[in-house]
């Protein structure tokens, strides 16, 4: 009996059901491949949250400062004028925020004495393009350290860095091999880019579809394979030893908060730890703002202080 000739035109029972087997694995296959490319792009291109605000209407001051990020393109961001010679606090936003939902925190810690900058990461807020939800970000990221060093009104060698999601991982990154970053609080942080990436495929609510998460993970790896022999976070942390750190794990953020706390537990000393009644800064009521803001500025005042010299 000819094999292929019965599978063309099955004629006994077994043939067909082989055959009808593999039909069905090869439109689960086609399914799955075409769902998994169209939830990669939209995870890629998150829903831009952008508010058409003028920075001369805010209190604090702020001016315009632009960088150049990796390949030349040109970046700004709003930078919060402190005590001359202070510290620096570069406030990187979640997946799918922006800079304009973090005005009340840069104003609260300029407040402090402290010079504050906050940006758009790609594809975010006034930024065209697409997030690669941790590598572009953390190149874009120290792009921004190396600009603002660059000014006459900052102490170069002292940055600290608050970062939640995508700007977390960007952030951690960046310390790892960043010796002017001093101090780093990190809410809902992850690993690898993959992680998040997991957990906004199972968020979709589409993983439960065959292969889907194996296929979506070498969608990503696929796009982003200049990117391939990038370590994950944990495997930097020693480098941070001698810089204050704040780990922060949300309830909103159950797979964050394990991520998370698995990163504080990795990381040397100094550290700490605290647990929040409420995650996402945006989202919160004034009253838990004021709260938030507070345990951050508890934080940098007792360990980076804008003015050492106010303190003896």
């Amino acid at each position: 009996m000819d094999i292929s000739s019965e599978l063309r035109y099955p004629t006994k029972w077994y043939s067909k059901l082989v055959v009808a087997i593999i039909a069905i694995l090869f439109f689960t296959l086609l399914s799955s491949t075409t769902v998994s490319i169209f939830l990669v792009y939209r995870i890629l291109t998150p829903t831009r949250s952008q508010m058409d605000l003028n920075s001369t209407d805010f209190p604090g001051r702020p001016e315009e400062f632009a960088f150049t990020a990796p390949g030349g393109t040109q970046r700004t961001g709003w930078f919060f004028p402190g005590l001359r010679g202070a510290p620096t606090v570069v406030l990187c936003h979640g997946y799918g925020s922006s800079r304009a939902e973090l005005l009340t925190l840069a104003t609260s810690i300029q407040d402090r004495q402290y010079n504050v900058f906050i940006f758009d990461f790609a594809g975010h807020g006034t930024n065209q393009g697409h997030t690669t939800l941790g590598f572009q970000e953390t190149r874009e990221l120290k792009a921004a350290l190396d600009g603002l060093a660059q000014r006459d009104d900052v102490n170069k060698d002292s940055f600290a860095i608050w970062g939640t999601n995508l700007g977390a991982y960007a952030a951690l990154a960046v310390a790892e091999k960043t010796p002017a970053v001093r101090a780093l609080i990190l809410e809902s942080a992850y690993n690898r880019p993959t992680d998040f990436l997991r957990l906004q495929v199972t968020r979709s609510g589409l993983s439960h579809l065959p292969w889907l998460q194996s296929m979506t993970r070498f969608a990503f790896d696929f796009e982003h394979r200049a990117d391939r022999d990038v370590p994950p976070d944990s495997t930097g942390l020693g480098a941070t030893k001698g810089v204050y750190k704040l780990f922060l794990e949300s309830p909103d953020e159950r797979e964050l908060a394990v991520s998370t706390h698995s990163l504080f537990l990795r990381a040397p000393e100094p550290k700490e730890e605290a647990v929040l009644a409420q995650g996402n800064y945006a989202g919160m009521a004034d009253e838990a703002k004021r709260g938030y803001e507070n345990r951050i500025l508890s934080f940098l005042l007792a360990n980076l202080p804008a003015n050492p010299a106010a303190g003896k």
